[in-house]
């Protein structure tokens, strides 16, 4: 069971939210890099000094740089990016692929799906909060809360409810019973748990029909005798014909974009 998230959002700004919406708006800077550099390049060119802003110019520069810093670690734990790469990993041992698939590979697809995914949020961050801080119409308090919403939006539309409940149990939140009012580090907590139960629950359904192939060619290698010949290597040709055939990696792709729920 997911949550759905329709209700305006009423959250502020708590003393210990700004770490997070620094999260949030770095992650929608990296997605804003990816899916509009030109302009990127235009914000940092505008940062300059004698700019009206609430902060100075080395104090934003160290911000830029420091969420710049973090944003491999954003990517992987606040985007769909984990719940890619643990599925095309375990589809890739199904294959008994280990040599013949690359972790740059299984990473490098991974990437391109959670891009591909996360770029309708990347570009509201980008036009919501990016735009109008350059552009000196809000402060960045408020550009780190619009930053958030968004993101927190889609953790919570994937996030199982069993997950937060034990989350916000864990956090000592257990009176808040609107998930929108949970504290971005606890609902960051419950993404990851449901994004990796996911991904084990997908990843499961595509070993299975490998599986039987190996079980099958271990029975009539057994059947025949030959005990000292590698089932792995009679069972491999067939998985990857039949991968082939029932056109895999696009069915692959299909199921995992589409587990994504609607936010």
């Amino acid at each position: 069971m997911t949550w759905s998230i329709n209700a305006p959002w009423r959250r502020r700004l708590t003393p210990g939210a700004p770490l997070a919406a620094l999260l949030a708006l770095g992650l929608g800077l990296g997605l804003g890099l990816a899916c509009a550099p030109a302009q990127a390049v235009d914000l940092l060119a505008n940062v300059v000094p004698g700019a009206k802003t609430e902060l100075t110019v080395k104090m934003q520069i160290l911000i830029i740089m420091t969420l710049l810093g973090l944003l491999p670690v954003m990517v992987m734990m606040m985007t769909s990016f984990t719940r890619f790469v643990i599925v095309l990993s375990l589809l890739r041992q199904a294959l008994g692929l280990q040599q013949g698939l690359p972790n740059r590979v299984i990473t490098g697809v991974a990437l391109i799906l959670t891009l591909l995914v996360m770029r309708p949020i990347g570009e509201q961050i980008w036009t919501e909060a990016f735009v109008p801080y350059d552009q000196d119409k809000i402060g960045l308090e408020v550009a780190l809360q619009i930053a958030e919403k968004p993101v927190s939006r889609f953790m919570l539309a994937q996030t199982s409810k069993a997950a937060l409940q034990q989350i916000a149990h864990l956090a000592g939140e257990d009176k808040i019973t609107e998930p929108a009012q949970h504290a971005f580090t606890v609902k960051l907590a419950a993404f990851v748990l449901s994004e990796l139960k996911t991904a084990f629950q997908i990843g499961c359904m595509l070993f299975i029909p490998f599986l039987v192939i190996d079980l099958v060619v271990s029975s009539v290698l057994m059947a025949m005798g030959m005990m000292m010949l590698s089932p792995l290597v009679i069972s491999l040709p067939f998985k990857l014909l039949l991968f082939v055939l029932v056109d895999g990696w696009t069915l692959t792709v299909n199921t995992l974009v589409t587990s994504i729920q609607a936010y």
